[in-house]
């Protein structure tokens, strides 16, 4: 009989095939002929059996019908994948199998004759509850989502548990209703959703054997010895709650136990702090550092010899000292042989957790007998150290993490100099949330900051952009041109001359102005016009097919037209940009360690930066006036630095383009606040945003009463509108002269009115480009500040 005592299950389950026989009773009807060939072999072979279709519950009848029922379940368990799946026929939640695939029998076999295959973790009520859910969707229509992952646990011929998956495959079951059965309202189901751990109540809704269930499922099971395993090493490594069980150590040494097959090693932890070079004893039930012993922390160099300290800390390779007696004695009671000599410990493995070569923390394995940890032994760590330290990765990290993702999602990446704002919300974002309330991430506002703006921009790049295209044009058109002469001399068709007689047409266009829709216009009328003709001509004619494979040849791939000069542009471009961007980079981590201050660049056609200093932004560091006039100072002379890159660099560039530098003296200070929308900080308020104005048009501004544009090539143009900015600069132009950055051409100019801002005048100071090694050396913040406090 089915091993179910009566009571224990809602259901009266027996194995049945009508619902399979079913399908090949339709299959007979089948338009192929070997379909229904076969499904007649199947059922004129089950015909003198009706218990297979009625169903029976005395389990002698599987094996004495074993060979009518493989035929039955042929097309189920295919032979070509029998090797291969993890498959069986069984009783649902019975652990009843009687039919399987080879590979699946192999597993059995291998776990031994002793073995008897249960699911983990299916108590008695549990499992009532679960048939239950079963019959109130299948057969009420009240889907009920109780479904919960199903194992196996079986161990290999090595004694290794392994874990199984189970999935059920149920299309071949039928629920009946016996007498007991009862009907079931919304109300019944209603008080079944509250009483969900009342098992008296649900044996009352649904009576024990108050259905039959016909049939056998298909069970699939898949291996998941590895996604346990990191779920096991997760579950004690991960979380303080988790740490705080009182079966955390147990459960966590008996993996080890497992693995290494020694039942009297321990398991410690150490944690390590990389900016104090000290270990740390982990807080949880159970958890031990044996190399700390009771200390909650110590110096590493205190803790290890050099040789241990040397392979932990700087090669992330593991120690195994198979005989601690003899190194303590050997050491004359040096560590770590002192502290794990006076646990009575005898031998041990310590190996490092380690991430790309940063320790995260020790792992501690110890043993009461000599010899029974060692350095043979200690190669079974390699497959589980990934997990581990991903676990601690995770562990360590997790509220950073959090903190991150909370500031990503809400303000994209951030300037280190104001990341300790978006921390402090971040953390009040959490903690709302957590509370569960709903919470908004406050918009993050730097009130009292002065803004400082520079660019190095390239002259004229519209210009030498058209240029480079009316080159790559006016050269493809006359490609084309050639061909379709050649095509003409040779065939005759009018069709050509027309062709050729266009193309002569768009190159006189072009030869004078490139129009904005000229590259467009010509491109079409390269797709749709020259391409059909010369994929034809290719075909017609082995001579054209030459001279047009030629052409092609030419056509850059990416961009289907011709792109030399282009490319030469946009490289110039590219490298100006990346070589300025880089110093400016460069420069820009000095000035951050003279004093904190916000600071972002764009690239476009040339560098242009964003910087705003301020006791907002200091957080815990004091701000003067004295830093902001440093910073000034600093900047003016990195602005000739990045020229002089440029100057050095022009003469490789594929194009010969010049730059030309500007700089914004604003001396009101302002607030700035970061737009959740554009994920960026912008100036705040209105009177503020004038100086968003002033920034957008001075570089396109003239020198008043004439034609004569403010930034020119070879000049620094320092914008202001206050007479003690004036002064300033020119102090600090007059010193840098002193240094070698400018020549003795300096001006002063008026700008004419820009739309909603008069006033504003220029200082231009001619740059010294240098080109001796004396032109390599740069002064240092020492210097400005002394020049400032002079």
């Amino acid at each position: 009989m089915l091993n179910i005592e009566p009571g224990d299950s809602p259901l009266i389950q027996k194995v049945s095939f009508n619902k399979l026989l079913s399908h090949y009773d339709r299959q007979l009807q089948s338009g192929d002929a070997f379909l229904a060939e076969r499904a007649r072999f199947i059922l004129d072979t089950a015909a003198p059996y009706p218990e297979l279709r009625d169903g029976f519950d005395d389990l002698t009848i599987l094996d004495k019908l074993k060979e009518v029922i493989n035929i039955i379940l042929a097309d189920v368990f295919a032979p070509v994948l029998t090797q291969n799946e993890i498959k069986a026929a069984s009783i649902p939640y019975a652990n009843v199998i009687f039919n399987s695939s080879t590979r699946f029998q192999r597993i059995l076999e291998a776990a031994g004759d002793g073995f008897e295959l249960e699911m983990r973790n299916m108590p008695e009520d549990l499992f009532y509850i679960m048939q239950s859910t079963v019959i109130l969707g299948f057969y009420y229509g009240f889907m009920l989502d109780f479904k919960r992952p199903l194992f196996y646990d079986i161990p290999d011929a090595k004694g290794v548990m392994r874990h199984y998956r189970i999935l059920y495959n149920a299309d071949f079951i039928e629920l009946i209703p016996t007498e007991k059965a009862k009907e079931i309202t919304q109300a019944d189901v209603d008080e079944l959703l509250e009483n969900f751990d009342n098992l008296d109540l649900w044996k009352e809704k649904i009576p024990p054997q108050s259905f039959v269930s016909k049939g056998f499922v298909i069970s699939n099971m898949f291996d998941v010895t590895a996604e346990h395993s990191i779920s096991e090493i997760k579950s004690t490594l991960i979380g303080s709650n988790k740490r705080g069980s009182k079966d955390f150590m147990d459960n966590f040494q008996d993996t080890f136990r497992s693995l290494f097959n020694l039942k009297n090693i321990s398991v410690g932890f150490a944690g390590y702090d990389p900016n104090t070079n000290r270990f740390l004893k982990i807080h949880g039930k159970g958890i031990k550092s044996f190399i700390l012993n009771d200390t909650e922390n110590a110096s590493c160099d205190a803790m290890l010899c050099d040789h241990s300290y040397h392979k932990l800390l700087e090669e992330s390779h593991y120690i195994a000292i198979s005989n601690v007696p003899k190194y303590f004695e050997k050491s004359e009671g040096g560590q770590p042989y002192k502290n794990l000599h006076e646990q009575g410990i005898k031998s041990a493995i310590l190996a490092p957790i380690a991430d790309e070569g940063n320790l995260l923390g020790v792992l501690e394995l110890v043993s009461s007998e000599i010899n029974e940890l060692n350095s043979i032994n200690a190669n079974k760590l390699v497959d589980v150290m990934p997990y581990i330290v991903s676990a601690v990765l995770r562990s360590i990290e997790e509220e950073q993490n959090l903190i991150d993702a909370i500031i990503q999602n809400e303000c994209t990446t951030v300037h280190s100099s104001v990341y300790w704002k978006f921390q402090e919300e971040a953390k009040h974002f959490m903690t709302l949330e957590l509370a569960g309330k709903k919470p908004s991430f406050n918009e993050i506002v730097f009130k009292d900051v002065y803004p400082l703006y520079g660019q190095v921009d390239i002259k004229d790049s519209s210009k030498q952009r058209n240029i480079a295209i009316q080159r790559d044009l006016m050269i493809q058109l006359s490609e084309i041109s050639q061909v379709l002469n050649a095509a003409n001399q040779g065939l005759k068709l009018p069709v050509y001359e027309e062709l050729i007689f266009r193309v002569n047409n768009h190159l006189e266009e072009i030869k004078d102005t490139l129009y904005t829709n000229s590259e467009q216009t010509i491109f079409d009328f390269v797709q749709e016009e020259i391409n059909p003709v010369f994929h034809h001509l290719k075909r017609e004619d082995k001579g054209l097919k030459e001279l047009i494979e030629k052409y092609q040849a030419k056509v850059d791939k990416s961009t289907e037209s011709y792109y030399d000069h282009r490319k030469n542009y946009d490289e110039s471009v590219m490298n100006i940009n990346m070589t300025l961007a880089a110093l400016l980079d460069k420069k820009q981590a000095h000035a951050q360690e003279m004093f904190p201050h916000y600071f972002e660049r764009y690239k476009t056609d040339g560098i242009e930066h964003n910087m705003y200093i301020g006791s907002a932004i200091a957080h815990d560091r004091e701000f003067n006036q004295l830093y902001l006039n440093n910073l000034r100072l600093w900047q003016l002379q990195v602005m000739v630095e990045m020229e002089n890159a440029h100057y050095h660099l022009k003469p490789n560039l594929s194009v010969p383009l010049d730059v030309a530098s500007l700089l914004l003296v604003y001396s009101t200070p302002l607030a700035i606040r970061f737009r959740m929308d554009e994920k960026k900080f912008d100036v705040d308020g209105t009177y503020n945003a004038r100086y968003e104005v002033i920034k957008k048009r001075i570089d396109k501004s003239f020198i008043k009463g004439t034609n004569e544009r403010l930034t020119q090539k070879g000049k620094l143009s320092i914008v202001y509108s206050q007479k003690k900015d004036e002064k300033e600069y020119l102090r600090f132009v007059k010193f840098l002269k002193s240094k070698g950055y400018f020549t003795n051409k300096i001006e002063i100019v008026e700008l004419e009115g820009l739309q909603g801002v008069t006033g504003l005048k220029a200082i231009r100071a001619e740059i010294l480009y240098k080109t001796d090694e004396e032109s390599k050396k740069t002064y240092t913040y020492d210097d400005l500040m002394e020049e400032l406090k002079a």
